[in-house]
């Protein structure tokens, strides 16, 4: 099963096209590169996972294998990480 590429930032809904740099947790919430730092200090506040850079894949293979289109955003945004 391929990871679902979602299309936006959970914390501030920043479009994350399949090639943009992305941050994913093993369950794939998924966040920008500033939220991921910022924010979040490196930590899924979903499920205190650890944030990784998401894969990129190959434009290729997306024609068989799309990104997700389904957003997930979280109403309340994301409070800062208590590492942070």
């Amino acid at each position: 099963m391929a990871l679902e590429l979602r299309p936006n930032c959970e914390c501030c809904d920043k479009d994350l096209p399949p090639e943009s740099l992305a941050m994913i947790c093993s369950f794939e919430c998924t966040y920008c590169a500033d939220c991921a730092s910022t924010t979040l200090a490196g930590i899924c506040p979903n499920c205190g996972g650890e944030l990784v850079r998401r894969p990129i894949r190959p434009a290729a293979k997306l024609k068989n294998n799309p990104a997700s289109t389904k957003r997930v955003l979280k109403a309340e945004g994301c409070p800062p990480s208590r590492a942070a």
